[in-house]
């Protein structure tokens, strides 16, 4: 889950990396985090992924994985359930940019990270500079590379899961709380990929 160009490889230059996450909200499913230091080429059209057309965001999400350094992690269900999904959220991030500063090699000047919270003082393991920045998916080009290398991994790995376990529709709400997928749950109780943690599917597993 990682990919870096030769051209990042040869720098030695101090590296600014954007970092963002996919699926903290849905009731099913990992939260996954990317980091991303962009390319001297830097894909045109970078944006917010949840502003981009799915194929749009296709076509971006290979541009970005060919042309520039990028990590992703991920934090299964059962991980969330035991520490909640902000702290989960927080390790997805901190495993990421652990990944791709350990491939690249170089001194890391600061990570831009989209929202108003870092993983400073919150995961051991976190040791580089960091700045949040609110709405930083729409206006740092490396945090919206990231949110759409983010994005577009969770919805593949939703679009799997969903074949395994074809009776919540995963494939068209990649797992969020939509009418078809609470019904679902409903009728079938909670997957392995269920939080279990959360209110929905704990309420459904009690009664």
């Amino acid at each position: 889950m990682l990919g870096v160009t030769p051209d990042l490889i040869a720098s030695r230059a101090p590296l600014v990396i954007g970092v963002d996450e996919a699926g903290r909200g849905p009731l099913a499913g990992p939260v996954v985090a990317a980091a991303v230091v962009l390319g001297a080429a830097i894909p045109a059209g970078l944006d917010d992924s949840k502003r981009l057309s799915p194929a749009r965001r296709a076509v971006l999400d290979e541009a970005i994985r060919q042309g520039c350094g990028w990590a992703v992690a991920v934090v299964d269900p059962d991980e969330i359930d035991r520490l909640n999904i902000f702290m989960a959220t927080m390790l997805a991030m901190t495993r990421a940019v652990a990944a791709l500063t350990a491939a690249l090699g170089c001194e890391t000047r600061e990570v831009l990270i989209d929202g108003n919270l870092t993983p400073h003082g919150r995961c051991a393991d976190w040791c580089w500079p960091a700045r949040a920045i609110v709405g930083g998916d729409g206006i740092e080009p490396a945090i919206s590379a990231a949110s759409i290398i983010a994005k577009e991994w969770r919805d593949r790995m939703m679009l799997e899961a969903a074949a395994a376990h074809p009776h919540y529709g995963w494939e068209r709400n990649k797992g969020y709380g939509t009418a078809e997928h609470m019904e679902a749950l409903r009728l079938h109780g909670p997957s392995p990929l269920h939080r279990r943690s959360f209110a929905p599917v704990a309420q459904l597993v009690l009664i």
